[in-house]
């Protein structure tokens, strides 16, 4: 099984994966690929952005190393990354991301919400990544719509491509509008991603507490830090209306890609707290998108 989160900035996915993909490597022998869509340049408030660019950087690949997830920094055809910030949902990132899942071909794609409602805050890279996902979802199994850009891909003999059930995570940035139908319990893995995230120092430590967006102290140890972590985990259970001092990710299902039966979800995913779960709706959802009622 191939498992791949696609998000805009170099820290994204510790927070609103990295639990599940764990337990997907460990428990289901899976393949798991974290594709970062922006260079992270603007992610500091002292440095360069050249500079900004080469730390986090290392941070990132130095933190999915240790949850042994592989790294994917997404190229332009022209070999541009885009900038943070800056994400121009058109033909190049469309482009850009249409060439990594046909490379990868995921079972579960894993990317950011789509908020529909106007009043919640969003994050300019986090909608675009989303938005580009829902579009270049069809265009998967499509081996041509993209070989301008990619001449080297054209083929007189294309091979069929793996379209994956595709996942919305939870955001942060759109309280109010999050919502899940899989509660993946990952207290066991918390540990292990509680040490990934404290690797991205230049944000946890010095641009997030500075630019005040979550109004976070400076943790000074990783135990310091693994208490902070976990009291955000915590605030993102109560957001989701879930009682418990136990460690959850949320993801929603979409129809963008392949549709699943509520049976595959529950024989592939670890770890869901079907007491949590809305499955019978989900599974009302999924049959209905299925035309199987």
């Amino acid at each position: 099984m191939k498992i791949q989160c696609v998000h805009a900035h170099p820290d994204d996915f510790e927070f609103v994966a990295a639990g599940t993909f764990t337990r997907f490597l460990s428990e289901k022998n899976a393949t798991g690929l974290a594709t970062i869509c922006t260079d992270g340049a603007a992610g500091h408030h002292l440095h360069t952005q050249e500079h900004t660019v080469q730390v986090r950087r290392r941070e990132q690949e130095q933190a999915l190393a240790l949850g042994k997830v592989g790294c994917e920094w997404l190229t332009l055809p022209d070999g541009r990354m885009p900038r943070e910030g800056c994400i121009e949902v058109g033909r190049l990132l469309l482009a850009a991301l249409w060439k990594s899942l046909r490379a990868f071909q995921p079972d579960y794609l894993f990317c950011p919400p789509l908020p529909c409602d106007n009043l919640v805050g969003i994050h300019v890279d986090h909608v675009a990544v989303a938005e580009a996902i829902r579009k270049i979802a069809y265009l998967v199994n499509v081996p041509h719509a993209f070989t301008p850009e990619y001449p080297e891909l054209e083929t007189t003999t294309p091979q069929a491509c793996l379209t994956p059930v595709i996942l919305q995570t939870h955001d942060s940035y759109s309280a109010g509008a999050n919502a899940f139908d899989l509660a993946i319990d990952v207290e066991d893995q918390f540990e292990l991603t509680a040490e990934m995230s404290w690797v991205h120092q230049s944000q946890i430590a010095e641009w997030l507490p500075w630019v005040g967006r979550h109004r976070m102290q400076v943790p000074a140890t990783l135990t310091d830090w693994k208490s902070m972590v976990r009291q955000r985990f915590l605030m993102r259970n109560r957001e989701m209306g879930v009682d418990s001092n136990r460690i959850f990710e949320f993801f929603s299902v979409t129809a963008w890609g392949e549709v699943p039966s509520i049976d595959k979800i529950l024989q592939d995913f670890p770890g869901i707290a079907q007491n949590l779960c809305p499955l019978r709706s989900l599974e009302t959802r999924l049959r209905r998108w299925r035309a199987e009622l």
